[in-house]
């Protein structure tokens, strides 16, 4: 492996460097180096000599070079200087020197015509391309004639002139006719190479009109048509009767009967002519001729043999075509054209002049200062071609002068040239049949040594192998390389060491002691350089314990080992293989450091298993069989393989036929089934052995057959049931006779790959198979249907043989003959092959087209002739493709379908149409080769068919009795909309439909208002759109009106299952849950949450599952009715106890105290009348007051006490008392200020209990109607806690004739008047800060408990 890539490395490294041979054209490729060294320019790429451009293309005349410092380009047109600048039409591209004219604007190609030379130059030299000759194509049309027709009688010769016009390139001449036929050609009828049409004798069949002579310039690719021309051959019969109508009895009239006459020659007419051919060219000499029966054709070569392998006969062997001519090939070509009644021949005398050719073309040459140097430039041709010499493109002769150059005729000799002697020497060889134009510069570079191979590289080779070490270098002059062991070591030479000329270094067979530091010198006259590698031999890897052969019983296992010594410093990687496969995947097979074990062995673990192992440098294997064997028998008895046979014997030594006896080896408790006889031929597959045949197990000796020219040698193996033996040892070996072959090539088979040529292939004969030295295969062919003569080729061992100039798609006779020294094979069989294919010629027609529906249609066409077809017909290509959307009228892009039929089938469907539409179709026929011409394209159109469902619908706009509907066209209307269909229903809550409205909609609409609808209702719509042929599909949508202008509507749930219908369930929009009652337990159910807005409806769906019914045994209690209600009750009852308790604890507890006030008499307390008549209370208590009762109701147990009988009650009314004369002993200040914070605080106070009240009242009025006895019980109380908490006026005493509020209890409808009373007077009471400085004391007290 460290070889290999050690070569290829220095292989790589040649290109590096230029001062290795003498002809090395480049400097080193190093970047570094590219950027230092200067290089004179070097053309790489230029558009031909005689370059024909297409006219209606823009013209590319292509000039390309190289150089260090990069050229500059400039053109010469017809000998003068181009400039480019001043021609609009003419671009250069960017750092090339690529010309482009741009035709395009109306600019003709023949304004362009000339000889163009590019010149690439920098400050090295000029380097020139060819005179570049540049003319457009040409097609000019056939000139107008007159045809008269040609009235011929049978039997007589004819020849068609084609004249084709004179075009650049000239043209391609063939024949057809009308029907774009080719004419058929025979030994009778053919083309001759200046496209005349040359018919021997005519015969009735060749009367027709459409002799058409077509002319293919395929530059332009176009074809241009003569006239056709008339030809009318008369037969002797009608002849006879048309002069007997025109003469008496008496005369003596009759045509003569078709008589036979010898050869004559229609072309070439003489007996002797001459031509002249170019060395390399393709040599066609022609003979055509006339006579009856048909001349056949002979060409021999005077005085010398047809050139082997590079002559072919075609036209019916009329012409004689030699490619790749030489000098040798001038001479004298005879041909002959013979019938029954004689012959007739024709002497070509040919000459082969030559344009030339290079012997010795010039090549680049590098220098340094002093050194010498030459270019040589020797060129042959016919004449001898004329050497001229130019310098940076100037004659040599009128160049400036350098005293380091001589001029001898074809060399330039160069002595201590300097650094100015650099340039480009051009070299023209030219005769009158061309010229030959090189580049070759001379570079003069002063460059001391360098080395170019990476310093302190490291080389890994294993020992026992070769070692490349590479020392890749560049100078001027060329430096000389020195190869040193160590740094300061000897010089390395002798046979141990072998040095390359591109400084690389080989050890042949490296040792561990050829590890170490090698230097590489590199010396010029300039200086001198040296760079250090290192090298390193490892260690090989060995495999020290190998697998072994193992038996192992089934369920056992089984174990191989691969013990491994390599190198320390390399890191191996083991892999084991099956059978040349990975390892299964399975957990059985562990692979260990050293080891494979399988566990629990099985019949499909018998096998070969390889243990190999890799390093970066080296790779070795080892491998073992697995046999498996089933457990043995108690006793156990050991069953294995059988030993090899022994002591092999030949006896009876027959050309044919040998026999072979052996020993049987033991058979280890198995018995031997067979025996297996494999043999070796040691003369044509030494080390290969063949399976030869296969006796039973008791015999121990075989006759065997033998083939000729065979070194036998044979083996034994021994089978049992457990497997097979070793080989025995080989016998002695048996070298039988030679003999001509038994058998011939099989498989033999005839296809062209080309319409001009016949492949010819077979299968060869296996070594053995050749029964003598000297295995080669006669090949003979000859065309089928045509009575011809086989023509034969004898080749080497090979298996194929290509025929060319063979007619396209002709069928052929084959057949293929093994022959050896010895003699011939047996008469082959015959085989039918076929020369290549071309493309069908011609297109089929009739082409008709039956539209079946809007989407299918059929097409019909006439099948073309076999003729015409040029290969194995495949079948028929419809390509078909839309033009446009009659509806629409608008183009897009065409995108072809095509549809194959295969066979000689004359007609298809068109499926998958779009209605309404225009197509185009054409259809071609199809060969091996590929497609024969489109027929022209057929249009049809497709009717029209029910549109698309429209591509929207959008209900928008909803009111309480309208709704605004907006659609879109359908997106494929095939056809023209007549109308659109408008239906539409209500749906109740329970999904039932009502009574379906209609409404027809003219096309051109996209938008209509309903109106007069229902208020908050859905209705669901039917939309589509109808053509006159009917109407398409529709789509469908729901929407709602709205309930008021708000337009907020509920999210809908409905749940369904399986095909039922759904069910739906409103729910109020501020929700985001629902539970679903009455489902069937295990049933699949879809539920669907839509919401209806101003935008329309949305809904999404998921699908769930219920759980599974209970057992009826266990009932849930919480689901009991009775259980539920119990639950409920108690609730409630606490929830009242609760709410009386907050009532009571939050407003201080207060208690109706207006028998108490009224008792004491206490002016200050006496409540004020207020304007509604009802009955003031106190509002407040103080803290001491709150707490006192609180403790009171505490000690009590009760939330409500009598308040007759309270003695906090008297204390309260104490305390307000002290207060009240408090105020009155204050000043003016003291009281503002505090009048100020109260009034602030009881507003906010008021506020809050206000709201408190409102909440607690409709929780009371819930419970009003529940028992009589609650409302006779607590009617006073509830009354008087309403009163103090709906804070009326102090002062209001009830009205005369009023009862007591403990006689006359509140009612729900009061308590919410007294609310909402107070909600009205709040404003105007609190509407402005009362002014305290001015009222009197009791006034001023008065407010304070307001």
């Amino acid at each position: 492996m460290m070889k290999e890539k050690s070569i290829s490395a220095s292989k790589a490294s040649l290109v590096f460097f230029l001062c290795q041979m003498i002809s090395a054209l480049d400097v080193p490729l190093d970047s570094k180096l590219l950027e230092e060294l200067s290089q004179p320019p070097t053309i790489t790429q230029q558009s031909p000599k005689d370059y024909i451009v297409d006219p209606r293309e823009n013209i590319v005349i292509q000039c390309e070079a190289k150089g260090k410092p990069p050229p500059s380009f400039s053109w010469t047109r017809n000998g003068t200087h181009f400039d480019i600048d001043k021609d609009a039409q003419v671009t250069m591209k960017p750092n090339s020197g690529t010309l482009v004219v741009n035709i395009m604007n109306g600019v003709k190609a023949e304004a362009y015509e000339g000889v163009y030379q590019c010149t690439a130059r920098n400050e090295r030299g000029a380097a020139i391309s060819n005179n570049i000759v540049i003319r457009p194509s040409r097609s000019p049309l056939w000139t107008k004639e007159k045809l008269e027709p040609n009235h011929v009688r049978e039997g007589d010769s004819l020849v068609l002139n084609c004249r084709p016009p004179v075009g650049l390139p000239p043209p391609i001449i063939f024949w057809m006719d009308n029907a774009f036929q080719r004419l058929p050609q025979s030994e009778r009828v053919s083309q001759g190479l200046n496209g005349d049409l040359y018919f021997s004798n005519v015969q009735p069949e060749d009367t027709r009109e459409d002799y058409i002579c077509y002319a293919r310039f395929n530059h332009t690719q176009t074809i241009q048509q003569k006239q056709p021309i008339s030809v009318k051959v008369f037969s002797m019969d009608s002849l006879n009767d048309t002069i007997a109508a025109n003469l008496s009895d008496t005369d003596i009239y009759g045509a003569k009967p078709v008589t036979e006459r010898p050869p004559v020659l229609l072309t070439p007419t003489g007996s002797t002519s001459n031509k002249v051919e170019l060395r390399g060219n393709v040599l066609l000499l022609e003979c055509i001729a006339a006579g009856l029966p048909t001349p056949v054709i002979r060409w021999i070569k005077e005085g010398g043999e047809l050139p082997a392998n590079r002559t072919f006969f075609e036209n019916f062997k009329k012409t004689l075509k030699i490619i790749d001519v030489s000098e040798a090939d001038s001479g004298n070509y005879k041909c002959t054209a013979r019938n029954t009644l004689g012959s007739t021949h024709h002497v070509i005398s040919v000459t082969v002049k030559a344009a030339p050719y290079w012997i010795t073309a010039p090549r680049n040459l590098v220098l340094s200062p002093g050194e010498d140097g030459t270019l040589i430039c020797r060129a042959n041709g016919n004449p001898k071609p004329s050497i001229s010499w130019l310098t940076n493109g100037v004659p040599i002769a009128i160049a400036p002068e350098d005293p380091s150059r001589k001029v001898d005729g074809d060399t330039i000799i160069f002595s201590a040239v300097q650094e100015r002697s650099s340039a480009v020497y051009q070299c023209n060889a030219s005769n009158e049949y061309g010229y030959l134009l090189a580049n070759a510069f001379v570079n003069v570079l002063a460059e001391p040594p360098r080395i170019l191979t990476p310093a302190n590289k490291l080389y890994q080779v294993i020992a026992d192998s070769p070692a490349l070490i590479d020392c890749a270098y560049f100078g001027s002059p060329k430096p000389e390389i020195e190869w040193f062991r160590g740094v300061k070591g000897s010089i390395l030479r002798g046979n141990e060491y072998v040095f390359h000329d591109n400084g690389t270094l080989e050890i042949p067979v490296a040792q561990k002691d050829s590890t170490g530091t090698y230097t590489c010198v590199a010396r010029n006259k300039l200086g001198k350089t040296q760079n250090e590698v290192q090298l390193e031999v490892k260690d090989p890897t060995m495999i020290i314990k190998q697998p072994q052969y193992k038996v192992i019983q089934r369920s056992a296992q089984a174990s191989f080992e691969c013990v491994i010594k390599h190198d320390p410093t390399l890191i191996p990687t083991v892999i084991w293989l099956k059978d040349n496969n990975e390892l299964p995947d399975d957990e059985r097979f562990l692979v260990g450091k050293d080891n494979l074990t399988i566990m629990n062995v099985t019949d499909k673990d018998d096998g070969t298993y390889t243990c190999i192992v890799n390093t970066t440098l080296d790779s070795v294997s080892a491998s073992a069989v697995l046999t498996v064997v089933a457990a043995p028998p108690t006793p156990a008895i050991i069953y294995a393989r059988p030993n090899p046979p022994l002591d092999l014997e030949l006896t009876g030594q027959l050309e044919r036929s040998i026999e072979l006896s052996w020993v049987p080896g033991e058979e280890n408790n198995s018995p031997i089934t067979n025996f297996v006889i494999e043999y070796e031929d040691g003369l044509h597959e030494p080390g290969v052995w063949h399976y030869q045949t296969e006796v039973p197990g008791s015999q121990t000796t075989v006759q065997l057959k033998l083939s000729p020219y065979v070194n036998y040698s044979f083996r034994v193996i021994a089978v049992n049931e457990i497997g097979r033996s070793q080989p025995s040892e080989p016998s002695e070996q048996y070298l039988t006779k030679s003999a001509n072959p038994d058998e011939n090539p099989s498989n033999v088979q005839g296809i062209g790959s080309e319409p001009d040529n016949l492949v010819i292939t077979w299968e060869s004969l296996k070594g053995f198979q050749s029964n003598g030295p000297g295995l080669q295969y006669k090949v003979s062919w000859r065309q089928k249907d045509v009575d011809d003569e086989w023509t034969s080729v004898v080749v080497a061992n090979v298996s194929k043989y290509i025929v060319s100039g063979t007619p396209t798609f002709v069928p052929y006779e084959i057949k293929v003959q093994a022959l050896n020294d010895l003699g011939y094979a047996p008469e082959p069989s015959e085989v039918i092959g076929h020369s290549g294919e071309d493309l069908p010629m011609v297109a089929p027609g009739n082409v008709q087209v039956h539209v079946i529906n809007s989407t299918l249609a059929k097409v019909h066409w006439d099948p073309v002739p076999l003729k015409s077809v040029r290969g194995h017909l495949q079948g028929y290509k419809v390509y078909y493709w839309k033009v446009q959307s009659l509806s629409r009228r608008s183009k897009r892009h065409v995108e072809k379908k095509i549809l194959t039929f295969r066979g000689n089938k004359t007609f298809g469907m068109l499926p998958g149409l779009e209605p309404y539409s225009s197509y185009k179709l054409n259809v071609r026929v199809v060969n091996g080769k590929g497609e024969g011409p489109a027929s022209p394209d057929k249009v049809f159109k497709t009717p029209e068919g029910v549109p698309s469902p429209p591509s929207f619908l959008k209900i928008t706009n909803p009111t309480l009795d309208s709704l605004t509907l907006e659609w879109g066209s359908p997106t494929h209307p095939n056809g023209v909309l007549t109308s659109y269909i408008l239906k539409f229903q209500p749906i109740n809550n329970t999904h039932e439909l009502g009574p379906l409205v209609e409404i027809r909609i003219p096309a051109n609409e996209s938008s209509l208002i309903l109106k007069n609808l229902n208020y908050s209702t859905r209705y669901k719509f039917y939309f589509n759109a109808q053509t006159s042929v009917g109407s398409g599909s529709q789509i469908t949508e729901e929407a709602v009106t709205i309930m008021d202008e708000a337009g907020i509507l509920r999210p809908a749930v409905g749940a369904g299952k399986g095909k039922e219908d759904w069910k739906k369930e409103i729910v109020n929009g501020s929700r985001s849950f629902f539970v679903l009652k009455g489902l069937t337990p295990g049933t699949a159910y879809k539920v669907r949450v839509g919401a209806e807005g101003l935008s329309g409806f949305r809904s999404s769906e998921d699908l769930f599952e219920t759980g599974p019914a209970m057992a009826s045994r266990q009932v849930d209690i919480a689901t009991q009715g009775w259980f539920i209600g119990l639950m409920c009750a108690v609730a409630l009852l606490i929830l009242i106890l609760l709410i009386v308790c907050f009532i009571r604890r939050n407003k201080g507890g207060k208690y109706p105290v207006k028998e108490k006030e009224d008792a004491h008499a206490d002016p200050e307390i006496q409540p004020m009348k207020e304007d509604d008549g009802t009955f003031g209370e106190y509002r407040s208590m103080s803290a001491w007051t709150g707490k006192k009762m609180d403790k009171e109701k505490k000690r009590k147990g009760s939330c409500a006490s009598s308040s007759e009988a309270d003695p906090v009650f008297t204390k309260a009314k104490s305390v307000r008392s002290d207060r009240s004369n408090f105020f009155k002993r204050s000043g003016d200040q003291y009281s503002n200020i505090r009048s100020e914070t109260s009034y602030t605080r009881r507003k906010a106070r008021q506020s809050s209990e206000l709201r408190r009240a409102s909440s607690v009242s409709a929780s009371l009025c819930q419970e009003e109607k529940k028992s009589d006895k609650w409302i006779y019980r607590h009617g006073s109380r509830r009354h008087a806690s309403e009163q103090q908490i709906m804070g009326l006026d102090e002062g209001s005493n009830s009205q005369a004739g009023h009862p007591p509020p403990f006689h006359q209890p509140l009612s729900c409808n009061s308590v919410r008047g007294s609310l909402a009373r107070q909600h009205s007077s709040l404003p105007h009471r609190f509407s402005q800060t009362p002014d305290y400085s001015s009222d009197s004391e009791d006034t001023q007290s008065s407010n304070h408990r307001k």
